[in-house]
């Protein structure tokens, strides 16, 4: 088979033959109709070297899934072959308390063990792929390029939202969404569709701010220096109740703390290596302010669930697998307006 392999650290990953893969005792293999691309791949490859994480190259990228059982290992008979399935990307060790909540981003094991699938593990950027059968969420009849982006561009905004669904209770309360990439803008969809908030979108792309504008956002702020006054000026001054910061550079995780009230929560979801100054009087009064990584089997039935009702669409732009390269390149240089889903 046909797959995406990084190599070595440090450097791009090339298209390869592989052998078709063989399920083991408790997996399936996965025919993929669809595998999103995500910017935490190039930090991957871009950034990482040897000793960062536990798990090294080579391995096939792609941690967001999504296909048809092809194939059944040993002892399986909790899914139907020829089903479509969404694929839970992270691999905990599945018996330590927080894998058994279905957080096995949390595992109390995970530095034995790959980080998830297409991260350490091989992932879906090829015709097929191996799969704990636990791992598979039915999405009936979703279009499996469609539901891919959901495994990561959909879970992790519905983490992170979830918990901060208690400071958007009440009324009149404010949410803000910073950074309308892949995750940003299923972000604006999920607030619409769990909360009563007014959802404020910043953005430099001005077709950015307009899908959001599309995705139901109340009103849209164009990044820049003076993007905190204009959502204190939306909030009446008073400032958010509940910000996600989408991208995770110094300058988005300021403009979060800055545009926060008293008694809030700002969650960093993006990993764009940026840092903010915590201290008495840097952050708003009892804001909570955290970092979030993916989330739960648990949640990521809910995220299909909420797809399968028309309540979040991820917007995608389709890839050949020998367009892989392409597709990430793109992504490196901004110039997608969607999310990028391969197709083998």
């Amino acid at each position: 088979m046909r797959a995406l392999v990084l190599s070595a650290w440090k450097t791009r990953p090339e298209l390869v033959e592989l052998p078709d893969p063989e399920p083991g005792p408790g997996e399936v293999v996965l025919k993929i109709g669809g595998a999103g691309c995500c910017h935490s791949d190039v930090h991957l490859y871009n950034e990482f070297e040897a000793g960062v994480v536990p798990w090294n190259p080579p391995f096939v990228l792609g941690h967001e899934n999504a296909g048809w059982v092809h194939a059944l290992g040993a002892g399986v008979k909790s899914v139907d072959e020829g089903a479509a399935y969404l694929v839970y990307g992270p691999t905990g060790c599945g018996l330590c308390p927080p894998c058994l909540e279905g957080f096995e981003t949390y595992c109390e094991r995970a530095a034995e063990l790959p980080a998830a699938v297409g991260l350490g593990r091989d992932g879906g950027m090829a015709e097929f792929m191996t799969v704990p059968a636990r791992h598979l969420v039915p999405i009936g009849d979703l279009d499996p390029a469609l539901a891919a982006p959901l495994a990561d561009a959909g879970l992790t905004p519905y983490h992170a939202i979830k918990r901060a669904l208690p400071y958007l209770g009440v009324g009149g309360s404010y949410a803000l969404a910073i950074g309308l990439g892949g995750l940003g803008q299923v972000g604006v969809q999920i607030l619409k569709a769990l909360t009563g908030a007014v959802v404020i979108a910043v953005d430099a792309k001005p077709e950015a701010l307009t899908l959001a504008t599309e995705n139901a956002a109340d009103h849209v702020v164009a990044a820049g220096a003076d993007a905190a006054a204009q959502v204190r000026e939306l909030t009446g001054g008073r400032g958010c109740d509940a910000v996600f910061d989408f991208v995770g550079a110094t300058p988005t995780m300021e403009l979060a703390v800055a545009s926060a009230k008293h008694r809030s929560a700002v969650t960093i979801v993006g990993i764009g290596g940026g840092s903010v100054a915590v201290s008495f009087f840097t952050v708003p009064y009892e804001c909570n302010l955290a970092t979030t990584y993916w989330g739960s089997l648990p949640e990521l039935t809910e995220v299909v669930a909420m797809a399968r009702c028309g309540q979040i669409r991820p917007s995608i732009q389709r890839f050949g697998l020998d367009q892989a390269g392409e597709a990430y390149r793109q992504l490196e240089e901004g110039a997608l307006t969607a999310r990028a889903v391969v197709v083998p």
